[in-house]
């Protein structure tokens, strides 16, 4: 039987890795995620059959109360909450890490084992320790997320002292609970510890930088569930764990990229921490022009290329269909229509792409920002909706901004720009858009969904 079981755990670590490969391309993405769900249940299957400690009616009755949950959870769920569903999730994984990891010290030590090997032990150590970062840390990232908690960078004085002594700590219980492996007062203490340390690393972390947050804790969700695999000699779960670590990885290092810093100022803490005194230069000086629908709709009517910037605001408006009827209509007149996706535009990796693949954009139709950036000054309008820090010129312009150096979407070279947004409110970084003082930026004021279905009126009528 262990030969069947550990071929399952082969045939799904060879899913997991094709669904992640497809994972790369956004028309093979659904597939991808098919086939990573098709490796997951078969993992979760030939586990079941292996487990002793409780009755398989047991464990299909919580399969299918956590099965109810998260489709009661993805129907409810929309799209701008998405963000904070995957903090939440990675939060879950996390805790679940810590939880099997003290269940399995607990055990072992009720049936008498002095010493656990020390594999096990320090894996045990580091699933509490990583898992316990990952919950209170995601959540405080769901709570900025949802606004809940104050999305600004909460700073302290000793902030980083603070936080560079309670890893010592950790690493000083962790050889504690190593050595007296019968007092369960040390790995007590550790999770307490890493609980603290989650909420301290993320708090400093400013709203604008959510992206990479959440790229990095679900790189976090992924190295507990590897040392917990470790800990209940699993390999699916610790090839499953590699994996979504790996990945993590790496994709926080693009976000980082993207947002022209350094992998490192990420793990210290205190990444995004932004004085949004450094704003566009002449603040909130800035002269405006507005731009009415009627207006708006002959410009598009009339123009030869048009490149949609998405931002959060779109999805906040839900407007991400009429912008699909947008793109229809202008494609009836030889328009040459394509979107620019940001790497960290709306509140995770992924979000424009999620939300267009969700309203049936072609996906050849989303272009990433470094093959499209240099066609923004022979496009005739850029449409810039919901979208703000991505396509301000501050980030190249003013180094007193905090957003200084941040590589950004060329929309201000394009020969007329529309931004719609409900107001002049600042981006997510807290810092005024120059873009909106440009002589060639039009504001076309209102909810993005309304103004934009009457400009698509406007043209179905001309």
């Amino acid at each position: 039987m262990n030969i069947y079981i550990q071929l399952a755990y082969l045939i799904a670590s060879v899913l997991f890795i094709i669904g992640i490969k497809k994972m790369n391309k956004t028309s093979e993405a659904r597939n991808g995620n098919l086939i990573s769900s098709v490796g997951m249940l078969i993992a979760i299957l030939a586990t079941v059959v292996q487990v002793e400690a409780i009755s398989l009616i047991d464990i299909f009755i919580c399969m299918i109360i956590g099965s109810a949950i998260g489709l009661y959870t993805a129907y409810k769920v929309e799209m701008t909450q998405m963000p904070e569903m995957v903090a939440v999730f990675n939060g879950f994984g996390g805790l679940a890490s810590v939880f099997v990891s003290i269940s399995d010290y607990w055990l072992k030590s009720q049936e008498h084992v002095i010493n656990i090997d020390i594999i096990t032990v320090i894996s045990i150590m580091l699933s509490v320790f990583i898992g316990g970062i990952t919950f209170t840390g995601s959540m405080i990232a769901w709570g900025k997320l949802s606004g809940k908690v104050n999305g600004n960078a909460i700073i302290f004085k000793g902030q980083h002292p603070l936080n560079l002594v309670l890893f010592i700590v950790s690493v000083v219980l962790s050889v504690l609970a190593v050595i007296y492996q019968a007092d369960y007062i040390y790995i007590i203490i550790l999770t307490v510890v890493s609980f603290i340390l989650g909420v301290l690393v993320v708090i400093p972390i400013g709203g604008a930088d959510m992206p990479v947050v959440i790229s990095l804790l679900n790189s976090y969700s992924g190295m507990a569930a590897c040392t917990t695999g470790f800990v209940l000699n699993n390999n699916v779960l610790i090839v499953a764990g590699a994996l979504v670590g790996a990945s993590g990885i790496i994709l926080t290092n693009i976000m980082c990229k993207a947002m022209n810093r350094s992998l490192v100022s990420v793990l210290l803490g205190g990444f995004g921490a932004t004085n949004t005194s450094g704003g566009a230069a002449g603040g909130s000086d800035i002269v405006v022009k507005e731009v009415g629908v009627e207006e708006a709709a002959m410009l598009f009517d009339s123009a030869s290329s048009v490149i949609v910037v998405p931002g959060y605001g779109m999805a906040v408006a839900q407007a991400q269909h009429i912008i699909k009827e947008l793109m229809e209509q202008c494609e009836k007149r030889n328009i040459d229509f394509r979107f620019a996706i940001h790497p960290v535009a709306g509140r995770m990796p992924g979000h424009m792409n999620v939300l267009l693949a969700e309203s049936n954009v072609p996906y050849d139709k989303l272009i990433e920002m470094d093959d499209i950036n240099d066609d923004f000054a022979n496009t005739d309008i850029v449409f810039v909706v919901g979208a703000n820090d991505v396509v301000n010129p501050a980030a190249r312009t003013n180094p007193q901004s905090p957003i200084y150096g941040m590589p950004i979407l060329n929309a201000d070279k394009a020969r007329t720009v529309i931004v719609s947004k409900r107001s002049m409110g600042k981006g997510y970084a807290g810092v005024e858009n120059e873009l909106f003082g440009y002589p060639n930026c039009l504001m076309l004021f209102g909810d993005a969904k309304q103004t934009i279905t009457k400009v698509v009126g406007e043209l179905k009528e001309s």
